[in-house]
């Protein structure tokens, strides 16, 4: 069977795929930039494509049978102009190196890490305790709350609820909350809920119900001290609303991973991330979506893949499949 990947995301993955898949296949591999003509001859036989996009425009592929995203998030796969007798499923294993990064954005804030670090450099001892330095927080005893309870958030409370932390799940459904949640709530009751959180963590899958659902308003109803990580989309955090509240000092400080604007290309390699001076603020720490990129994502990301394209050519039932 044929596999073609498509796009400098994964193109140097293919080795990686066949020490874990099981079943023949070939592989094609194809970069975004490469010439029409080349990824419609390598579509013409092809039984899977793995990618990130796909839309009305692509080539002709008359034996397509599955469309693997090397990823959850699929907002470039346009689900309507896929053909209906072909598979959309997306892949996970990003949720162990989440939760890490979002403890290591909350401890940097409580232990004043990087702070520390840079003026001990500088021949400083203001950060230390024998200077009556500012005393540091712990995370023990703080309230958590999860906007989003997927993977990511379930991984983030199993690690933060050992460390002594109260835990607020808050979530589109409603569900029976297990031992690593203390209380689970709908998003109906955020408004509510928010000044009650020292730590908000943003991990939810961006939809009508999420664009937008922390504004102006929401940050207003947070206490002075809190911070806000977002792990999620960009989007589920308004952006102006998040740079006037840091600007402002409303809020403590925030840790970004998510961002507004575009991702780089070949031919705009380093985009701004967002309309707004974010950089320059002194109560932020911003990264450009590297918390789900480790190795044991990318390991258990393709064992994912692989055994999905087994299932394929068993004929057996797919994982994760999203049409």
């Amino acid at each position: 069977m044929n596999v073609v990947f498509h796009g400098t995301l994964i193109h140097h993955l293919r080795e990686l795929f066949l020490t874990k898949v099981k079943t023949p296949w070939r592989v094609q591999r194809l970069f975004e930039q490469d010439p029409r003509a080349d990824l419609a001859c390598a579509l013409a036989d092809a039984d899977v494509l793995i990618s990130m996009n796909w839309n009305a425009a692509f080539p002709s592929a008359p034996n397509l049978k599955l469309i693997q995203v090397p990823g959850t998030g699929y907002e470039g796969i346009d689900l309507a102009a896929v053909p209906a007798d072909v598979a959309v499923c997306n892949a996970y294993g990003h949720a162990e190196g989440m939760a890490e990064y979002t403890l290591l954005g909350m401890l940097a804030w409580c232990h004043r890490f990087y702070d520390a670090d840079r003026t001990f450099r500088e021949g400083s001892w203001e950060y230390s305790g024998r200077m009556n330095g500012p005393v540091n927080e712990e995370l023990f005893g703080k309230t958590l709350g999860i906007v989003g309870f997927g993977s990511i958030g379930r991984a983030l409370a199993e690690r933060a609820k050992p460390l002594g932390m109260k835990v607020i799940a808050i979530n589109r459904t409603r569900r029976e909350a297990p031992a690593c949640v203390d209380e689970w709530i709908g998003f109906d009751r955020l408004d509510e809920t928010l000044p009650n959180l020292d730590y908000i963590v943003v991990a939810a899958a961006l939809g009508p119900e999420t664009e937008g659902l922390i504004g102006e308003m929401q940050f207003a109803k947070m206490k002075p001290s809190a911070v806000l990580l977002n792990v999620g989309r960009g989007s589920i955090v308004e952006e102006a609303a998040l740079y006037d509240a840091l600007k402002a000092k409303r809020i403590r400080g925030a840790t970004i991973d998510v961002w507004y604007g575009t991702y780089p290309s070949k031919d705009a390699p380093r985009p701004a991330p967002s309309r707004f001076p974010f950089h320059e603020l002194d109560n932020l720490y911003m990264t450009p979506h590297t918390s789900g990129w480790t190795t044991g994502m990318i390991d258990r990301r393709w064992t994912e893949i692989a055994d999905n394209l087994d299932r394929l050519a068993r004929g057996e039932p797919l994982r994760n499949r999203l049409n």
